[in-house]
């Protein structure tokens, strides 16, 4: 078990990796090892709270797969251990992001002075546009 937070832990059994060969610049080394992780966790069988998972499902964006999976690849670094702690490590940090609960925006009214401010700013633009009116021939 991998602990995530005091209250959430995950099971290692949930997570997959792959190691892929990683495409870009690295001579005959990127040719012939394959040093990308691809990391799969299967969140749906995770046993997260609902609203973690919805937040979760969100903060990953295009790395939420289906089949309730969410895939990470990880091809910063030369060696597969570096690539494969790098994957488990964005997926903690993605979890714990999750994990916490945005605070509820409580609505305030505004201030006088801000009002007051708006209007002026209202006011200042009206007549710059009054300004740039062409002059009538009403005589």
């Amino acid at each position: 078990m991998i602990r995530v937070t005091p209250a959430i832990s995950i099971d290692e059994s949930l997570m997959e990796t792959t190691f892929i060969r990683a495409s870009g610049p690295g001579g005959q080394n990127v040719n012939k090892v394959s040093t990308a992780v691809q990391l799969r966790f299967h969140y749906a069988r995770a046993g997260l709270p609902p609203d973690v998972q919805r937040r979760l499902l969100t903060l990953a964006g295009r790395r939420a797969i289906a089949g309730g999976f969410l895939q990470i690849e990880a091809r910063r670094h030369r060696t597969q251990k570096q690539n494969r702690d790098d994957a488990l490590d964005r997926l903690l940090t993605l979890l714990r992001r999750a994990a916490v609960a945005p605070r509820k925006r409580i609505p305030t009214k505004p201030t006088f002075s801000s009002r007051l401010r708006r209007l002026d700013s209202k006011v200042r633009r009206g007549r710059l546009k009054q300004s740039r009116r062409g002059v009538s021939n009403d005589s």
